[in-house]
């Protein structure tokens, strides 16, 4: 009897034995995931502290490493670009002027890592501020994107500006890093003007390859697209309706391009 009592008692103990591997083998995995989440969090806003200080160069290494499959950008419906060079290109060689004051503040990230661990997406919304100084004879090419007065016998572009992120992410060497990355330009408007007013005149905008304004507010337009963009985004205009674009990412096991 006794000998029985003794056999079931091990029998149960090892079956709880390997209860609690089993549990101990999920606590990790959440664990790994709530730290995976973190440092993909924490890639994107160093990616945006650094792009605020017009220090791009140190984003190039934020990417995933030169001759990655798949590797995509698009920033305007000028096309996107698919190699590490021309995706790295836009954040080669950015000047730094005297009186240019960005701030892109993101907000309200959307994160899942997926379920095998190698990828991740993230979608964030962006609002912030765009300003600088432009010498007047290059301001007169853009006669509605600047203030009325002069500062330092200048011209000023002071913009309100909103938009949207998708990115997806991959672990390399244990590391995350930037993969496929798109921006939806939302709205913009200078300071003295509402966005319902200028987002009807401004239409076309997002169809241009303007890159930045650099040194006097020179405008710097984009390398040539490797491919055409395979759809068009469309911001705000007071004459349509919004979208759920993107769409937030959902739990979910292996990677799907649900930002294309």
């Amino acid at each position: 009897m006794s000998d029985t009592v003794a056999e079931t008692s091990v029998a149960e103990l090892l079956a709880e034995v390997e209860r609690l591997r089993e549990q101990v083998a999920d606590f990790r995995r959440l664990a790994q995931r709530a730290e995976d989440r973190g440092q993909v969090e924490n890639l994107f806003s160093r990616y945006m502290y650094l792009h605020n200080a017009f220090q791009d160069e140190q984003i190039i290494p934020l990417w995933v490493k030169e001759g990655t499959e798949g590797i995509r950008a698009r920033y305007t419906n000028a096309g996107q670009y698919t190699t590490w060079e021309s995706v790295t290109r836009y954040h080669r060689d950015r000047p730094a002027p005297v009186g240019k004051l960005i701030l892109h503040a993101t907000t309200t990230p959307v994160i899942e890592v997926a379920g095998d661990g190698e990828t991740a997406k993230g979608v964030w919304l962006m609002s912030g501020t765009e300003s600088g100084l432009t010498d007047p004879e290059v301001a007169e090419a853009f006669p509605d994107m600047y203030s009325p007065e002069e500062v330092l016998g200048k011209k000023v572009w002071a913009h309100w500006v909103w938009c949207k992120y998708a990115i997806d992410f991959l672990k390399q060497d244990g590391e995350w890093k930037i993969w496929k990355f798109r921006c939806y330009e939302l709205a913009r408007a200078p300071f003295e003007e509402n966005w319902v007013s200028f987002g009807l005149k401004n239409q076309g905008a997002f169809d241009l390859d303007l890159m930045y304004f650099g040194e006097d507010g020179k405008p710097v337009f984009m390398p040539p697209a490797d491919e055409p963009a395979p759809q068009r985004n469309h911001p705000y205009s007071p004459e349509t309706v919004q979208k759920l674009e993107p769409v937030p990412p959902v739990p979910h096991e292996h990677f799907t391009d649900t930002f294309a």
